[in-house]
């Protein structure tokens, strides 16, 4: 079955697409993948802007949510029908839209919105198209994140003596994967959110990051403004929990500033946040008391983060998720069509350890393409592991592939 999974992560540069070709469950509970294509699609300058500003903690109007439900949408549709285009027809398309709002009270989420109308995919394509797949795992007294643990449990489980899954997106999120089964997840804080946050509002950047790390690299870390990052109640709070840019964005450092009675230049604030990714990262990852670190994301192209994290964590081995079949910068992508095949399978796409609700649940609602959508046969059992192999890496015509940071 031919799956392609779409996102835009919570640094809303663009669309990520994977193709993925899922051959039947073997005798021994084995479900096989081939990323068969995976690409990004950059949003528009003027679309992405408009998100930008749409964004909490900033107010917006229904009418603007509305013609950006719509236009992200047509985007996504364009991104879709043309990775069929190069790559084929698919069986399902599972788009998880671009998160704009994430309704947290502590460690309780009461709601989440992901916008992208997927009946502008299943127009464009002709395929049918999941979406809305976190809320139904929030109505089930879950986080809706990260819904990412179901594939590192399936890729890592089998690993001896544990393994940790890291996404560095806009928020850092990490899956623990003690063996088959014993899977704990949540997000961790920013990765790149505030980097990303003051590099944009200061224009430090044509791309609105701090790419390769260079200003980073540049600047020294302010020790009394880590002090009070560090402070920030989320840091402190149980697992399971889950996060986003209603609580982590340029105010959160503005007020940080003030209460630390400092204001660093440019180069030496975005070392300060880079260095507060690395340590909140590897506190948690240290505690587990788990050796080896397999990362994706945006945040591992960034050298001043990733030597960081291997300063703060020399016991551990540090990997990227590549070396597991699941490319870093395409990875959330695979998870969403893993999950499209669960639901269509009728099985559950949620590891309740990893979200907090009550019971698994099947995710997602069903646009329906062209045609009548005749589902599988439901499988008699989830698989317990997950062999994925990546052939290739492209970028659709006219549009050059970006700096990545995805996440979710």
């Amino acid at each position: 079955m031919r799956i392609l999974g779409m996102i835009s992560g919570t640094s809303h540069d663009g669309i990520d697409v994977a193709l993925v070709g899922f051959d039947p469950v073997s005798g021994g509970g084995t479900l096989s993948g081939v990323v068969e294509f995976t690409a990004t699609t950059p949003y528009a300058a003027g679309l992405r802007a408009r998100l930008a500003a749409a964004l909490p903690p900033a107010a917006t109007t229904l009418a603007e949510v509305c013609e950006l439900d719509t236009l992200i949408g047509r985007s996504f549709a364009e991104a879709a029908a043309t990775a069929i285009d190069r790559a084929g027809p698919v069986d399902l398309i599972v788009s998880h839209g671009q998160t704009v709002f994430h309704w947290v009270d502590g460690t309780r989420v009461h709601g989440t919105l992901q916008i992208g109308q997927p009946a502008w995919i299943a127009e464009r394509t002709g395929t049918p198209v999941l979406a809305d797949v976190r809320v139904r795992d929030i109505a089930a007294g879950g986080q809706g994140a990260p819904l990412v643990c179901l594939l590192d449990a399936l890729l890592l489980g089998g690993h001896l003596g544990g393994a940790v899954a890291l996404n560095l997106g806009g928020i850092a999120n990490m899956t623990v994967v003690r063996g088959p089964g014993e899977v704990t997840a949540y997000d961790i804080g920013p990765a790149n959110a505030l980097i990303d946050a003051v590099v944009a509002s200061l224009g430090l950047t044509a791309r609105g990051f701090d790419e390769d790390g260079r200003l980073a690299a540049s600047g020294t870390v302010d020790q009394s403004l880590l002090a009070v990052l560090l402070d920030h109640p989320y840091y402190r709070l149980p697992a399971p929990k889950s996060t986003g840019k209603e609580l982590f964005h340029l105010g959160h450092v503005e007020e940080a500033m003030a209460r630390a009675g400092t204001r660093p230049g440019a180069a030496d604030l975005v070392a300060t946040l880079t260095e507060l990714t690395v340590r909140t990262v590897a506190r948690d990852v240290t505690a587990t008391g788990i050796g080896l670190l397999v990362v994706s994301g945006g945040g591992c192209r960034n050298p001043v983060l990733m030597a960081g994290l291997r300063r703060a964590l020399r016991d551990v081995t540090l990997r990227l998720s590549d070396d597991y079949g699941a490319p870093a910068d395409d990875k959330e992508a695979i998870a969403f069509a893993l999950i499209g095949w669960h639901t269509v399978h009728g099985l559950p796409g949620t590891i309740p350890a990893g979200t907090g609700a009550r019971a698994p649940r099947i995710l997602g609602s069903l646009t329906p393409g062209a045609g009548p959508f005749a589902l599988p046969a439901p499988a008699p059992e989830a698989p317990h592991a997950l062999t994925l192999r990546a052939v290739s890496r492209d970028t659709p015509p006219g549009t050059p592939r970006i700096a990545r940071h995805p996440a979710g």
